[in-house]
C-alpha cells in the first residue's frame, strides 16, 4: 500500500458507498484511513479504510465487489460478493503494516486463483501472519463478520467476510471438529473476532 487514496463517491461509486454506509451504522462517525494501490478496478484491491472502534482498528478492503460500474455477468452478484474485513488491537495511531499486507496477499490471492473464500474456510500461510516468530498465530479463519450486515448495490449484493488469526492448535482442532465451533469459542473472549498476536 503506497499511497494515500482520495475518493469521491458521491454517484460515480456507488458500490464503495454502499460499502462505506453499512460500515457507518457500526461505527461513530470519523473519517477512516485509507490506503489505495495501484491496481485498476477489477484487477485486484482497490482501496482499504481502517476505522477506529472500541479498543480495535475494523480494516475494510475496496475492490472485491464493482465499486465504479457493473463489469461481471452475474447480475444479481457484485463482483466475488464480498470485501473482507478483519479487527486488530488499536495500540498505535495506525494499525499495524502486517494486517494491512495480509489482506492485500488474500485479496491477490482470489484474482490470480480464482478460488474465493468463504465462511467457514481456514488457510496455513506457511508461517506466523504477521511474519514475526514472536506471534502464536500461524493460521487464517474467515467468518461472517460480525457486526456488518449484507449490502446491496446498483451492481448486486454482497456481504463482509471477516479475516480471524489463529494458532496452530486452533487450526487442528477446527479440522477435528468445525471451523466455526472454535471460533464460537474465540468469540467467547473476543465477541468481534479481534486478531491479537500478542494472545
Amino acid at each position: 500500500m503506497a499511497r494515500e487514496l482520495m475518493v469521491d463517491v458521491a454517484d460515480e461509486a456507488p458500490g464503495w458507498a454502499a460499502i462505506e454506509a453499512a460500515v457507518a451504522i457500526r461505527v461513530s462517525d470519523q473519517n477512516p484511513l485509507h490506503w489505495g494501490t495501484n491496481n485498476l478496478p477489477g484487477q485486484g484491491l482497490y482501496g482499504l479504510s481502517a476505522y477506529r472502534s472500541t479498543g480495535h482498528w475494523l480494516l475494510v478492503t475496496f475492490g472485491m465487489t464493482e465499486l465504479f460500474s457493473k463489469n461481471s455477468d452475474e447480475l444479481d452478484v457484485s463482483g466475488w460478493g464480498y470485501e473482507l474485513t478483519m479487527r486488530v488491537p488499536m495500540d498505535a495511531d495506525q494499525p499495524p503494516a502486517w494486517s494491512l499486507r495480509l489482506l492485500e496477499r488474500l485479496v491477490d490471492y482470489v484474482f490470480a486463483s480464482g478460488r474465493p473464500f468463504t465462511e467457514g474456510h481456514r488457510m496455513d500461510p506457511g508461517g506466523p501472519i504477521t511474519g514475526q516468530a514472536t506471534t502464536r498465530l500461524r493460521a487464517l479463519a474467515f467468518a461472517a463478520d460480525p457486526e456488518l450486515p449484507p449490502i446491496d448495490s446498483p451492481h448486486g449484493s454482497a456481504r463482509f467476510l471477516t479475516v480471524v488469526g489463529i494458532t496452530a492448535d486452533e487450526l487442528d482442532r477446527m479440522k477435528a471438529t468445525t471451523t466455526a465451533e472454535i471460533l464460537s469459542e474465540l468469540a467467547e473472549r473476543s465477541p468481534m473476532l479481534v486478531t491479537d498476536p500478542t494472545r
